[in-house]
């Protein structure tokens, strides 16, 4: 005859979600390399270094997310960038 013994297990009874999205930015035939890196770093707050890094990544992998962050923190960054003729979505 065996006998069981219960076990104690905890439950995770809060289940937290985040509203974290990228903002991604897409390359074009039309937008220089300086305009691009000068808005990443005006809009984005990026340091020249990193705003070169995504510039070249958009260039060669066609897009670079630039920013994550919330919607509300990124829609206004999107609505920037795109304003200055430069393709972008918040995803």
């Amino acid at each position: 005859m065996q006998t069981y013994q219960e076990e104690e297990v905890e439950v995770l009874e809060d289940v937290v979600t985040s509203d974290v999205r990228d903002l991604v930015v897409f390359n074009d035939e039309v937008n220089t390399f300086d305009h691009v890196i000068d808005t990443l770093i005006k809009i984005c707050k990026h340091t020249l270094e990193q705003a070169e890094q995504c510039t070249l990544l958009i260039h060669y992998k066609g897009k670079c997310t630039v920013k994550i962050g919330s919607f509300d923190e990124l829609a206004p960054m999107r609505n920037d960038i795109c304003a200055r003729g430069i393709s972008a979505e918040v995803v």
